[in-house]
């Protein structure tokens, strides 16, 4: 099973590195990711076109890395995760996770017994085509996979610590923006409420041993929420990133057209 270099970074007590892709579902992109030297990805399927051929090819090009690739599943449904587990994803990201009853569901579809349920497919993608020991395989693949809670409501704050303590979850994630709409206060993140709400994810996923994340969009905000004690980040949305690169550079460039 390829490593999780995620939960390796994790070990030695160090801040894993992420990204999240949305858009550029190429066969280069696992090599370029690469080369930024990141510790994991996220391809999201909830809000793109991604679809699970998509997902299974971009899977196959990231082993040919040392990235950990993880999922956002469309939804908290058992077949999403069952899929993408069984074409080699090393974790999954659930999203807007309200209650410790639907964390286990989570736990349940991703772990092989006896800390879950997940169906055994042996021999096919996420073992290489290559039949495993079965044994060896199930606890080797329970230790190695990631999953990863959203929490982006009032609800999810409320049943916080439950979810927190459900085993088998290893990060709590801010969706910030869900988080600060479902608050009544958009987007607003340096609101009291929000850097309460916060501080209480921070505090909740180190007291039961597990880890807090969120996803920056620049070099400022990530600074902010590493100083506030977030010990996972994900830099940047594909796209963005492209984006404001190009943007920068075409304008410094306009400038230089149109100075004298």
């Amino acid at each position: 099973m390829k490593p999780n270099r995620f939960r390796h970074i994790c070990e030695q007590g160090k801040i894993p590195l992420g990204h999240m892709v949305m858009e550029f579902s190429t066969h280069g992109l696992a090599k370029i990711l690469e080369a930024t030297g990141i510790d994991f990805v996220v391809l999201d399927m909830e809000h793109t076109g991604l679809d699970s051929n998509d997902i299974a090819d971009q899977i196959a090009w990231f082993k040919a890395t040392t990235i950990a690739p993880f999922v956002r599943v469309p939804q908290t449904l058992y077949h999403f995760f069952a899929r993408t587990m069984d074409v080699g994803a090393l974790g999954v990201m659930a999203g807007n996770v309200e209650t410790a009853e639907q964390a286990r569901s989570i736990v349940q579809a991703v772990k092989y017994a006896p800390l879950g349920n997940r169906g055994v497919g042996l021999g096919t993608a996420h073992n290489d085509y290559t039949p495993p020991d079965p044994v060896a395989y199930f606890r080797e693949s329970n230790e190695n996979t990631t999953v990863i809670c959203q929490i982006e409501s009032t609800k999810g704050m409320a049943n916080l610590d439950a979810i927190a303590a459900t085993e088998g979850v290893d990060v709590l994630w801010v969706g910030h923006y869900d988080l600060t709409q479902s608050m009544g206060i958009p987007a607003q993140f340096h609101h009291p409420d929000f850097l309460a709400a916060v501080g209480s994810v921070i505090e909740t996923a180190k007291r039961r041993g597990k880890r807090s994340a969120i996803q920056p969009g620049n070099a400022a905000q990530a600074a902010e929420w590493l100083d506030l004690g977030f010990n996972v980040i994900s830099y940047g949305l594909d796209f963005a990133v492209y984006r404001d690169a190009l943007r920068a550079s075409i304008d410094a460039l306009r400038q230089r057209i149109q100075t004298p």
